[in-house]
């Protein structure tokens, strides 16, 4: 799908961003909301981020130079990583760096050599409408010949959001060997090119793009609503009308959102 279509002269300085935000609803009654909040520490913390996105760099053939991790008081984790296309001898790694091996700290930043990878959650804790929202941001940003919208199915796999807003784009440029500016590298007309039918197939999706300016920007939305999804807590049941309700009051926040009113 990513293809070089140019030979290039030197190093392919061309930077591609990947920026995706899910929006994970949850059904939470005022009485569940400590336990919801340790369900958050482990699902969205700051360990379980950085176990996801050591994957996602390996997926990428992507070398760890240093990671930083971090949780929140009173909610919140983000984890930067630093990566390298390929590590040499002939490269001097700084002294700061921790090539990933963060031991027993408390927080850790991620280094990869032209390129980084970051996570933030913003969780809610105190519902309203008995809903509480997480929002994880995941921006992977690369240089040379490492392909960070690849690693979008991976993401959507982990993070399965009801809702997920997508944005892709090229910035700079490189040079042919014959010295003409190259804005791109590769074939793209939208992000939905690179998702899986087997994802695309529970989402309403809508492009807003400018190929002019290599920038791409898709917001998805689920399309069927099984209450069972939205439940962190398995085991509490409900009548009939109190199912309807609670899937209204989802569809309804969820186009809120998509429609940022």
């Amino acid at each position: 799908m990513l293809r070089q279509k140019y030979k290039l002269e030197g190093f392919n300085n061309l930077t591609k961003t990947l920026n995706v935000n899910f929006f994970k609803l949850y059904y939470v009654k005022k009485d569940d909301e400590k336990i919801f909040k340790d369900f958050v520490y482990k699902q969205y913390g700051a360990d379980r981020l950085t176990h996801v996105l050591r994957i996602l760099t390996q997926r990428i053939n992507a070398n760890i130079l240093n990671i930083s991790k971090q949780n929140y008081q009173p909610q919140g984790a983000s984890v930067n990583i630093i990566i390298s296309e390929e590590l040499s001898l002939e490269i001097k790694i700084d002294d700061s760096c921790n090539k990933g091996n963060i031991g027993c700290v408390q927080y850790a930043l991620g280094h990869l050599d032209k390129s980084h990878i970051t996570a933030h959650t913003y969780p809610e804790i105190i519902s309203f409408k008995n809903i509480c929202i997480v929002r994880t941001d995941i921006e992977i940003s690369t240089c040379g010949n490492i392909p960070s919208i690849t690693t979008l199915d991976y993401l959507i796999n982990k993070f399965k959001g009801d809702i997920i807003i997508a944005d892709y784009k090229v910035r700079g440029f490189t040079r042919d060997i014959n010295g003409k500016k190259c804005y791109i590298d590769h074939n793209i007309k939208s992000i939905q090119d690179f998702i899986a039918k087997e994802y695309q197939k529970y989402y309403t999706m809508e492009d807003l793009n400018l190929p002019n300016q290599n920038i791409y920007y898709t917001k998805m939305m689920l399309k069927d609503y099984n209450i069972d999804s939205f439940l962190f807590k398995k085991e509490r049941t409900f009548t009939k009308k109190e199912q309807e309700l609670l899937i209204s009051n989802m569809r309804m926040e969820i186009k809120e959102i998509i429609k940022n009113v």
